[in-house]
């Protein structure tokens, strides 16, 4: 995996975190909205800018498929679950315990594991 590769990778890893933080962001706008559902669901504007990024997020995952194979790839979604609970306490103010951060080093070790020697110039 050349390093243009690599960072298209971490890209997409960055990407689905914030898509994750718009729904967030959707679920407790809709608290605000009334009405019937069908008609809370079109006025949730965070809701249909989440639906957005996760379209275009896509069409970026189909991009790196086509160069890069789909197990190293993947391999990066790593980063971007380790990134939603960090954004959820940075914008929600949701609480995080030392498991997190347990979790989160034996998360990064996986990674580098896998990736040992896999990224050139």
């Amino acid at each position: 995996m050349n390093l243009k590769d690599a960072a298209l990778c971490t890209g997409f890893a960055i990407a689905m975190p914030l898509g994750q933080t718009l729904f967030k962001a959707a679920a407790l706008y809709n608290t605000r909205l009334t009405g019937p559902l069908p008609m809370r669901l079109l006025a949730n504007w965070p809701l249909m800018g989440a639906f957005a990024w996760y379209g275009l997020t896509a069409l970026f995952w189909f991009y790196i498929l086509t160069r890069v194979p789909l197990s190293y790839a993947y391999t990066f979604s790593i980063l971007g679950a380790a990134l939603v609970p960090l954004i959820a306490w940075l914008v929600f103010k949701e609480p995080l315990g030392w498991r997190f951060g347990a979790g989160y080093v034996l998360m990064m070790a996986g990674f580098l594991v896998i990736m040992q020697g896999q990224i050139s110039r």
